[in-house]
């Protein structure tokens, strides 16, 4: 007995979310292999992934099949993504060019530190001494994992600030904390 296919079309014009998984099932691979292909960032094409379905899910009644089949739709959706963190990025690297900062970027040895610094007390004392702005960023992005846009929003402030803010804690710590062993 053969099973009835249901096309994309027919899976986000039910507006069920059941269908709408069955959707998301089809696409999640091929839709983050687009962002990995383009932004060469695995962490980052994740994120991208999984803000398109975010925003197709939100926004899935406004789908019409009589203007393109879903996927174009939703590769529509990828392409304003993708654009918007590319504008995102390009802006925080002309602010921190203006700041004159460089990025910190995290070794994965540097990750099990702080994350052995936010178990161990000693470690949370050492986090504690910080200016009040420094310790409430590391604690919000490396403990909480938190992203800077979101941290930024919640401070009144912006990305930048809050990356310096970050980047001089943790410097701070290491600096407090003595060599690596």
């Amino acid at each position: 007995m053969d099973v009835p296919t249901v096309s994309d079309e027919e899976l986000l014009a039910s507006h069920d979310l059941g269908s709408f998984a069955a959707f998301y099932r089809t696409h999640v691979d091929a839709l983050l292999g687009y962002f990995c292909r383009r932004t060469r960032d695995p962490e980052l094409a994740a994120d991208l992934t999984a803000e398109t379905f975010a925003a197709a899910l939100a926004g899935r009644r406004r789908y019409r099949p009589e203007a393109g089949s879903a996927s174009a739709w939703l590769y529509g959706i990828a392409a304003k993504q993708l654009a918007y963190a590319q504008r995102r990025a390009a802006a925080e690297r002309r602010a921190r060019r203006r700041l004159g900062m460089e990025r910190l970027d995290l070794l994965d040895a540097d990750i099990e530190r702080i994350n052995a610094l936010g178990e161990s007390t000693g470690a949370r004392a050492w986090v504690q001494r910080l200016a009040p702005d420094q310790r409430d960023a590391i604690t919000a992005h490396v403990l909480q994992e938190r992203g800077y846009e979101e941290i930024a929003e919640a401070a009144h402030t912006s990305e930048a600030v809050v990356r310096k803010r970050v980047s001089r804690g943790l410097a701070a710590v290491r600096q407090r904390m003595g060599p690596r062993p």
